[in-house]
C-alpha cells in the first residue's frame, strides 16, 4: 500500500470521526443518554438530579474542539494524498469510500443504525470503480520520458 493510499484512508476515517463528533454536538440528547447510561447509579445528589445535567455541556463543548481538530487533520491528510496519488480522482474516490466504510461502521457501533441495500450496492459500485482506478497504470507520454533521458 503506498503513502497515498494511506492519507487517503486516514482522510476519510478522520473525516467520518469528525461527522460523529457533530452529531455528538448538535444531536439532541445524544451525550446525555450516554452520560446517564454511564454513570447509572453513581451520583446522586439533592433532588434526584444527576451529574449529568451539567456533564454534558463541557462533553459537548469538547466534542465541538474535536469537529474542528478531526476537520483540520482530515484536510491535512487528504492534501497530503493528492500531493503523493497520481490522480486526484483516486485520492478522491479512496477518500470517499473511506469516509462511506468508517461512517458506515461507526453509526452502528455508536447509534445501531442499519443501512438499506440500496445503500450497500452503491459503496460496492463505489469500492469497484475504487479497485478499477488503483489497478490501472499511470499512463506516461513517450515524449516526456525522451526529454527526460536527454
Amino acid at each position: 500500500m503506498d503513502s497515498s493510499s494511506v492519507y487517503a484512508l486516514s482522510a476519510g476515517f478522520l473525516a467520518a470521526a469528525g461527522s460523529l463528533c457533530a452529531k455528538l454536538t448538535l444531536g439532541a440528547g445524544y451525550l446525555r443518554e450516554m452520560c446517564e447510561s454511564g454513570l447509572s447509579g453513581w451520583t446522586r445528589s439533592s433532588g434526584g438530579a444527576t451529574g449529568c445535567d451539567w456533564l454534558h455541556v463541557p462533553l459537548r463543548l469538547l466534542c465541538g474542539v474535536l469537529v474542528l481538530t478531526c476537520n483540520t487533520l482530515m484536510w491535512t491528510m487528504f492534501s497530503k494524498a493528492l500531493r503523493h496519488c497520481s490522480s486526484s480522482a483516486g485520492a478522491t474516490v479512496t477518500t470517499t469510500a473511506s469516509n462511506f466504510i468508517s461512517s458506515a461502521i461507526i453509526g452502528r457501533l455508536i447509534f445501531g443504525e442499519t443501512h438499506s441495500t440500496l445503500w450497500w450496492t452503491g459503496i460496492s459500485l463505489t469500492l469497484c470503480g475504487l479497485l478499477v482506478l488503483h489497478a490501472a497504470a499511470p499512463h506516461t507520454n513517450p515524449q516526456e520520458g525522451e526529454k527526460k533521458d536527454k
